[in-house]
């Protein structure tokens, strides 16, 4: 397994993520994405698996300018603004290959193993 969790060391589901697999001694790697975000070819695979561009955004986020900012620029231009404020993005991102969740999903996690 080859697992990565992209969050914020403030998100709650983030920690419970990292405790998850600390628990079940799987190695990961920890991506916080203040510092670093997912690249465009990252995010694609991650999008194709979850719903889509749409699909990552999180509508309850604190960031209401940025949220509405992305909700209403123009198609081509989306992914980059959602690059650059990956605070509207829902977290944990957990991608194991080409497999990836958003939130906090032991139930799936448990069938990667």
């Amino acid at each position: 397994m080859n697992i990565q969790i992209f969050g914020s060391k403030k998100d709650n589901d983030t920690k419970k993520a990292q405790r998850f697999f600390k628990e079940r001694g799987i190695r990961f790697q920890y991506i916080d994405l203040r510092e670093k975000t997912l690249s465009k070819g990252e995010f694609r695979s991650v999008a194709a698996v979850n719903g889509g561009l749409e699909g990552m955004i999180n509508k309850e986020c604190n960031d209401r300018d940025a949220l509405a900012l992305v909700t209403y620029i123009a198609e081509e231009d989306k992914l980059d603004k959602i690059l650059e404020n990956p605070q509207i993005l829902k977290i944990p991102i957990v991608r194991n290959g080409r497999q990836a969740t958003l939130g906090y999903q032991p139930d799936v996690w448990k069938t990667w193993e």
